[in-house]
C-alpha cells in the first residue's frame, strides 16, 4: 500500500476565496527512491518548515495543500512534459518539452543536485518515470485545481498563494553569481500574467511595510503552479511567494529560530489583509488601491 503523497490542512473546501499551497515541504523518502545522495543531502533541495509557517491560516477557514514527498524525487512545480533526456534510459514515448530547469538538471524529476552532483549513478526508465507522475504529480495538481476550483465556483474568484522558501545567497545557476545575499522575499507573478497586479502590489506593499526587502519576478518568476491554473481574466490569480530561509531557520543543521514565529506573524496579518482586501471575491472596477495591513 502506497503511503500518502499530499495532505490538505485546514478545511477541505476553502471557507474563503484564499487557497495555499506548500509543494516543497515534504521529507519522507519514499522506498523507490534509490539515490546515491545521502538524506541530509537530498534535503538540501527542501522548503523546510513552510507548511508549518502557514499552518496558523487553517484557523481563517483557508486550506492549506503540502506535499509529503522530497522535491529531490519528484518536483511538481514543473509540467508534466519537462523530461530531462539525460536522465532516461530509454526514448520517452512522446515529443520531449524539456524547460531551462532541465538543463542545470532539475526538471520533473532532478538529476543533479547543487554542484552537479549527481542523484543517481544510473539512468531512469521510462516506466519508473511515468510511476512518478502519475502517483505524485498528477494527485497533486488535481488536488490543488479542486480546491482552487471549488474557491472560485462559491465565491466567483479565488487567490492562490503558492508558498516556498529560497536559500540565503545568489548561485551561479540562478542568478549567474554565488555568495550574494538575496533579497527577504522575492515574489513571482511571471511578469503580470498569473494574477492582477493589485494582487501583486498588495502583497508587496504589506511585506515592505513589516521591513522586508522584497523583489519581485527577479530572480523567481513562477513555475508551472501558478502558470497551471491561473487566469486572471476570469478571477483566478496565483502568485509565488518566496521567503529566505535566513529569516526562520539555519539552512546547515535543518532547525528553526526564533525568527520563525516573527515571520509566521507577519504572514500571518498579510492574509489578514488578503482576506480583508479581496475576500468578497473579485475586485470590482472602482476598487481603491491596495493598501498595507496595519
Amino acid at each position: 500500500m502506497q503511503a500518502p503523497v499530499l495532505v490538505v490542512h485546514g478545511p477541505p473546501a476553502a471557507e474563503v476565496p484564499l487557497v495555499l499551497d506548500s509543494p516543497h515541504s515534504g521529507a519522507a523518502m519514499p522506498s523507490d527512491f534509490c539515490s546515491v545522495r545521502t538524506e541530509a543531502e537530498l534535503r538540501e533541495g527542501e522548503d523546510s518548515f513552510i507548511d508549518e509557517l502557514y499552518r496558523p491560516a487553517t484557523a481563517r477557514g483557508v486550506p492549506l495543500l503540502a506535499a509529503l514527498f522530497p522535491r529531490t524525487y519528484l518536483d511538481v512545480n514543473r509540467h508534466a512534459d519537462d523530461i530531462d533526456p539525460e536522465l532516461l534510459a530509454e526514448p520517452w514515448p512522446q515529443p520531449l518539452e524539456p524547460s531551462a530547469k532541465a538543463r542545470i538538471g532539475k526538471a520533473i524529476i532532478w538529476r543533479t543536485m547543487d554542484g552537479d552532483r549527481p542523484i543517481y549513478d544510473r539512468r531512469l526508465s521510462v516506466a519508473e518515470m511515468q510511476r512518478r507522475i502519475a502517483h505524485y504529480h498528477r494527485p497533486y495538481h488535481e488536488t490543488l485545481r479542486g480546491l482552487l476550483d471549488g474557491a472560485h465556483a462559491r465565491f466567483g474568484a479565488v487567490w492562490h498563494l503558492n508558498c516556498h522558501s529560497m536559500g540565503p545567497n545568489t548561485s551561479m545557476a540562478i542568478e549567474g553569481v554565488d555568495g550574494r545575499p538575496r533579497a527577504d522575499i522575492v515574489l513571482g507573478d511571471r511578469d503580470g500574467t498569473t494574477c492582477t497586479p493589485e494582487f501583486t502590489a498588495f502583497v508587496r506593499d504589506t511585506l515592505t511595510g513589516h521591513g522586508y526587502s522584497v523583489q519581485v519576478n527577479d530572480p523567481f518568476k513562477g513555475v508551472a503552479l501558478v502558470q497551471a491554473w491561473s487566469d486572471p481574466a476570469r478571477g483566478r490569480h496565483s502568485l509565488q511567494l518566496e521567503v529566505n530561509k535566513r529569516l526562520y531557520m539555519d539552512p546547515a543543521s535543518l532547525r528553526k529560530h526564533a525568527g520563525f514565529e516573527v515571520l509566521q506573524g507577519h504572514l500571518m496579518a498579510l492574509l489578514d489583509g488578503l482576506l480583508a482586501q479581496f475576500g468578497s471575491g473579485a475586485l470590482s472596477p472602482g476598487s481603491p488601491s491596495p493598501r498595507p495591513a496595519p
